[in-house]
């Protein structure tokens, strides 16, 4: 293949496929594979160690789900308890095939509303088996407890999400996922009582062991007192969650990190499209320079409220209420009339930002420097206006579905969205991209599976709402426990110790990285570099993207980086809670993975899904994809320090939809 670099920046390499995806009917392949997969005998699992990394709801309901089996897990976390693991902020809802409002939904329809979803990016098999099992998760989350919301009958109820035109949405109240997670971790724990499964709270992996070509074990570090432990099992499993916090502003909490699939990555395991970031369109806006986070505002608010623009820009500044209807204008309704203000976030986001940048946002003025380097006032941000609901419906009735969302929007905003219409716009949400992995969830790396928002496998270009509950939980209690058996089949491994000159050297690279941090006498903060990248991600690997400035930003990403390991400044010690050290680890690896996502970002020259090229559009604005060129997963490996990466590419072959351009009108 290609040994000149392309661009000056990357290389491809031989192409990759997916040797565990079975043949055949679409809807036997998962019975299928499930049959191939080599069993484990109980006897022999009570020989077997796996370490989960992660106890979200894909890594909580794995490491149950292993432990019920008999497997030896170790769990860990670096939250004080694995009940705040990051999945316990989805609020809007799951979805499943149940079709309980008679409206002709079905496992082909989610599968399809899926992969139309994620604009043809994502592989058949695994989608049609996510949309499979979807059912039999929530029969599982019932049985444990879990309270959906239910109509007056007692039947459970749903709602719907966007791009779809059917109520396929499980809720409870807006807190699913917490209610969720709970589940999960009751389930974990009884695991834990029954002593299947030992947890590691506030412990970090901070990087991954390979002995013979397999994954045996993390390095991780006890976060209370700096410790640097090795841990060493016959598989391990990243359930670690996304990277959204690259851009540093976003809906993700603030320990949240890339470092578990980064440093695996550097190990060996390829990086499946890493560009594929999801905007999503109901956040509520920045206010200030020094926000550190962004807050989401469920998706399921779009099913009741309705968004809106002026229609003239002199009227932005004004109280919404003093807005005529006939001067209002409901501009997703009208562009998409079938679909409404329940497109897929991606079309949403990219329609608020065209919005405001007509001049036709609202909310503050904001001084904000364009790319021609000029600054402009603008407003950023559109209206969600529930007037039409609370009318229709009542006030009480809007409460009872929404109520604590509109309760945590007066409290950030001090406005009574109730009153006044609440003021939204698009941010860093989700990651479709992620570790590559075959159907049974394994990476490139023998012994190493990822789950949930970890791995790449399942969105495409962009992740319908009530998805990604949906995968974390399909991966943890239903798939990883039916495929990880297949390789465990070899184990027991060869028994190893902290003292293997392999497991040694992966544990004295850490403690030079540590020492580096603590002894470099730089004069800036881990938190001004990450600003600063997060700028240039938002910038020009954001909403919209163009060629010229994704070289513009690789260039300004390498230097940042130059500047980061020559002027960084960690304060503290390391053999103790040191926040700014764990921060720094997870820093230098954001500066790592901001460059290749501008990589991948500029090597796809078309649109689809959340990856929106400015060069590559429809004479309408939407986004033009060219599937003659890259229907394909990107899998980039890692050639070294100071090397450019290798591009894999695992073709999309789509045997029972039709590749088509979108259409949500």
């Amino acid at each position: 293949m290609t040994q000149t670099l392309i661009h000056g920046l990357y290389s491809e390499g031989e192409p990759i496929a997916d040797a565990k995806a079975p043949s055949g009917p679409l809807a036997e392949r998962w019975e299928k594979r499930k049959f191939e997969a080599r069993l484990v005998n109980p006897a022999n699992r009570r020989k077997l160690n796996v370490i989960m990394v992660g106890t979200g709801l894909a890594g909580g309901a794995g490491a149950a789900s292993l432990g019920e089996m008999g497997y030896n897990v170790k769990a860990f976390f670096y939250q004080d308890s694995a009940r705040r693991a990051h999945s316990i902020a989805a609020q809007g809802g799951i979805n499943a095939a149940k079709d309980y409002k008679n409206d002709n939904d079905s496992t082909y329809r989610l599968f399809y509303d899926t992969i139309k979803g994620g604009d043809f990016r994502s592989r058949e098999s695994n989608v049609y088996r996510l949309a499979e099992v979807s059912a039999n998760i929530i029969d599982q989350c019932v049985a444990q407890g879990v309270p959906f919301a239910r109509e007056y009958g007692g039947l459970l109820d749903n709602r719907s999400f966007g791009g779809v035109q059917v109520s396929r949405t499980f809720y409870a109240r807006g807190q699913t996922g917490q209610q969720l997670l709970i589940g999960a971790y009751q389930a974990l724990m009884r695991q834990v009582r029954a002593g299947t499964v030992k947890t590691y709270d506030r412990h970090e992996m901070v990087d991954l062991v390979i002995v013979d070509g397999r994954a045996r074990g993390i390095i991780a570090r006890d976060m209370k007192t700096g410790e640097i432990e090795t841990h060493l099992a016959d598989a391990v499993v990243l359930a670690s969650g996304g990277y959204g916090n690259v851009f540093f502003l976003s809906t993700n909490a603030m320990g949240c990190n890339a470092s578990a699939v980064w440093r695996a990555h550097r190990r060996g395991a390829y990086f499946g499209n890493p560009c594929y970031t999801q905007i999503h369109p109901t956040c509520i806006p920045q206010t200030g320079e020094s926000q550190s986070k962004l807050t989401l505002m469920s998706e399921s608010l779009r099913n009741d409220g309705r968004i809106w623009v002026p229609k003239k820009a002199e009227d932005a500044a004004k109280d919404p209420r003093d807005i005529p209807e006939e001067d209002r204008d409901y501009y997703l309704e009208r562009i998409y009339p079938a679909f409404g203000n329940l497109v897929p976030r991606d079309i949403a986001s990219r329609q608020a930002k065209n919005m405001c940048d007509e001049g036709r946002g609202v909310g503050p003025a904001i001084a904000e420097v364009g790319r021609d380097g000029v600054t402009r006032d603008v407003r950023r941000g559109v209206y969600l206006d529930f007037a039409d609901a609370i009318e229709r419906m009542g006030k009480d009735a809007v409460s009872a579905k929404y109520g604590n969302l509109f309760d945590m929007y007066q409290q950030i905003t001090a406005e009574d969205p109730y009153e006044v219409p609440m003021r939204i716009y698009p941010a860093v949400h989700y990651t479709m991209g992620g570790l590559w992995v075959d159907y049974d969830l394994q990476s490139t790396i023998p012994g190493l599976f990822v789950t949930g928002e970890a791995n790449f496998s399942d969105h495409g270009a962009n992740r319908l709402g009530a998805s990604a509950l949906m995968q974390g939980l399909a991966d943890g209690y239903f798939v990883l426990p039916n495929t990880i058996n297949d390789y465990l089949a070899d184990g027991p491994f060869e028994k190893l110790d902290a003292d293997h000159p392999e497991v040694a050297a992966v544990r004295e690279t850490i403690q030079d990285r540590v020492n580096f941090f603590m002894t470099n006498e730089g004069n800036r903060s881990v938190d001004s570099y990450h600003k600063e990248l997060g700028n240039i991600m938002w910038e020009y690997c954001g909403m919209e993207r163009t060629e010229e400035g994704l070289k513009k930003a690789i260039g300004m990403i390498r230097e940042l980086r130059a500047d980061f390991w020559k002027n960084v400044r960690v304060p503290g010690r390391a053999d103790e809670l040191n926040q700014s050290l764990e921060k720094a680890g997870r820093v230098a690896d954001f500066l790592e993975l901001g460059e290749l996502m501008c990589i991948d970002a500029l090597h796809r020259e078309e649109s689809c899904g959340g990856h929106f090229r400015a060069e590559s559009q429809t004479e309408e604005g939407e986004a033009l994809r060219h599937d003659d060129k890259f229907a394909y997963v990107a899998a980039w490996e890692f050639a070294g320090e100071g090397q450019a990466p290798v591009l894999h590419k695992e073709d999309l072959e789509y045997e029972f939809v039709e590749m088509k351009q979108r259409s949500y009108k």
